[in-house]
């Protein structure tokens, strides 16, 4: 059976998918940019598969009659979309997003214009960035890592 984590940045709430998920997909609709607060929200369907949640919950938000956003209520990271098709869950969150990839686009009457040019902007590593360096070097992540944890947060750094 697969088993997928994943959970917000702050680490307050933590998930398990017992099964393995359906399609993934991004959607570009003007309700996913808003609640993702991104060009696009990319989701994986989790029906049919037992969703676990191993620390704390997510609050819930009625964003329309017929669909619920979950968040965490301590950093409101986007966590699920409810809808009467089934409980998707935000493949950023996972702990290893690349096991999900999207297959179809969905709500492309949304797409911002610059979307398709993404791609090709002009890139470079982030230690690259003279004027980032300098602080980054030094930069202390209170973020939750990458993998379950038996508490959180760390205390003197260790699990």
């Amino acid at each position: 059976m697969t088993t997928l984590s994943g959970g917000c940045q702050c680490g307050a709430v933590r998930f398990r998918i017992h099964g393995k998920p359906g399609e993934s997909s991004a959607c570009y609709c003007r309700m996913c940019q808003k609640a993702s607060a991104s060009h696009a929200l990319i989701l994986v369907s989790v029906r049919g598969n037992e969703v676990e949640w191993t620390r704390g919950e997510p609050a819930w938000f009625q964003s329309s009659n017929a669909a619920r956003r979950g968040f965490c209520p301590a950093c409101g990271t986007p966590l699920a979309y409810d809808a009467p098709d089934g409980l998707s869950l935000s493949v950023v969150t996972l702990d290893d997003p690349e096991t999900c990839p999207p297959t179809i686009a969905y709500g492309v009457e949304g797409k911002l214009s610059f979307c398709d040019s993404i791609p090709s902007l002009p890139e470079r590593n982030t230690m690259e960035d003279a004027d980032a360096a300098g602080f980054l070097a030094t930069l202390e992540s209170f973020q939750h890592p990458d993998h379950d944890t038996d508490r959180w947060p760390l205390e003197n750094g260790h699990d």
